[in-house]
């Protein structure tokens, strides 16, 4: 009999896992509060309308099924419930306390120091009060950030420290993407960053890839592009790399995925946060299987069933990513698409929000119109292709 898969999340970013698990011929359960989720059109799937953060009603329905395994891919709001069927089932997963480690940057921060990992200067506020008195403790620029929020939203940089006016603009700007209404100021670090992608089986974490990033810099860090394998020298990656693992270790992930995010500083590389789940951006899903031959999603996929995946590279490539960029306003025009896709190296360019669609200034991840991915001999070969077919789309709006 097929194993049984239930996968939380049936949005595009879910998609792969699910596309996935019905390749490899598995009983696949979907799970989403959206009943016209384009997870649900997979020929096959079984659709179960329920929120991912429905605990209750996601463990009744795991034990109906009788469920061999369960995931999420590339989100943390499905984590802690992830973790609750896991753990009641006896499936291979996180525990309670990884889930909420992994979900909650307050959390996070405590059981990183404790486990001696780097991390930057930080604070825990509760209130707009408590969050004044954080703010007179750094005399350098600081990162305000929802406790538990994702893909960018909420964060926002204090570059003027004396600027009244920008530092209670960041908690007013920050306070409601907080699930929980607690917020985390830290020091802004500066150097290049990173992500970490790996793969945990019995307690032994495995580096896949060190991927470089973009970002839209000041104040909302919003990611623009990636590029893999970083282009950092050696040593520094080796430095990474333990970092990454001590943190994996510090937050008690011994199964599973887990995206790390880091900054190289003068004092080495310190902790942003960390995901106990594949990377998003199409960094997991297209631009490791493109630069490593390493399918993530099966792997991860297979160690939710108590399987052992093939973890071996299968070759050394270059893969990049890059956001597409305009003015704001409404898309009336996209051109150039067919005359990029020409370009050496370039393996998929998707337009998300098309003609019609209000282009606003990039607060966070939603608001990207689209990307062009690519693969190469070199990082740099990626790069440059990107770039290259970057320039050729015009997309047109009136303002």
């Amino acid at each position: 009999m097929n194993k049984k898969l239930m996968i939380l999340g049936a949005s595009i970013l879910q998609l792969p896992a699910i596309e996935k698990a019905r390749e490899l011929g598995l009983n696949t359960i979907v799970v989403d509060m959206n009943p016209n989720a384009i997870g649900f059109n997979v020929e096959g799937v079984q659709k179960e309308v329920i929120s991912t953060i429905d605990i209750p009603a996601i463990l009744e329905a795991a034990k109906k099924y009788k469920i061999d395994g369960i995931m999420t891919l590339a989100t943390d709001m499905p984590m802690r419930a992830v973790a609750a069927v896991s753990t009641e089932m006896n499936l291979v997963g996180i525990d309670a306390d990884t889930a909420l480690k992994a979900t909650n940057k307050a959390e996070m921060r405590k059981a990183l120091q404790l486990g001696g990992v780097p991390i930057p200067k930080y604070f825990k506020v509760t209130n707009k009060c408590e969050y004044l008195n954080a703010a007179k403790q750094f005399n350098v620029p600081f990162i305000v950030k929802p406790a538990d929020s994702s893909g960018s939203r909420g964060i926002f940089e204090v570059v003027d420290i004396t600027d009244e006016d920008l530092v209670n603009k960041a908690y007013e700007y920050c306070h409601p993407y907080s699930r929980s209404g607690d917020v985390v100021v830290e020091e802004y670090m500066n150097g290049p960053e990173v992500s970490v992608e790996t793969l945990s089986v019995d307690g032994v974490c495995h580096v896949i890839q060190i991927t470089d990033k973009l970002t839209t810099g000041v104040p909302f860090f919003v990611e623009m592009g990636h590029n893999q394998p970083s282009l950092l020298t050696n040593e520094i990656k080796e430095r990474i790399a333990f970092t990454a693992i001590e943190a994996i270790k510090a937050i008690g992930i011994k199964n599973g995925p887990a995206h790390t995010e880091i900054i190289v500083t003068k004092e080495g590389p310190k902790i942003v946060e960390l995901g106990a789940r594949l990377g998003g951006d199409n960094i997991t899903t297209h631009l490791v299987p493109l630069s490593t031959g390493i399918n993530m999603v099966e792997c991860s996929i297979k160690i939710a069933l108590g399987e052992k995946p093939n973890l071996e590279k299968q070759f050394d490539k270059g893969s990049a990513i890059r956001y597409l960029k305009t003015e704001n306003g409404v898309i009336s025009r996209i051109t150039g698409i067919k005359q990029a896709e020409k370009i050496n190296g370039i393996k998929q360019i998707s337009i998300v929000h098309d003609i019609g669609s209000t282009v606003e200034e990039i607060k966070s991840s939603i608001d990207r119109i689209g990307f062009v991915i690519s693969q190469n001999e070199t990082a740099l070969d990626a790069i440059k292709s990107c770039e290259e077919a970057i320039k050729k789309i015009k997309v047109e709006v009136k303002k």
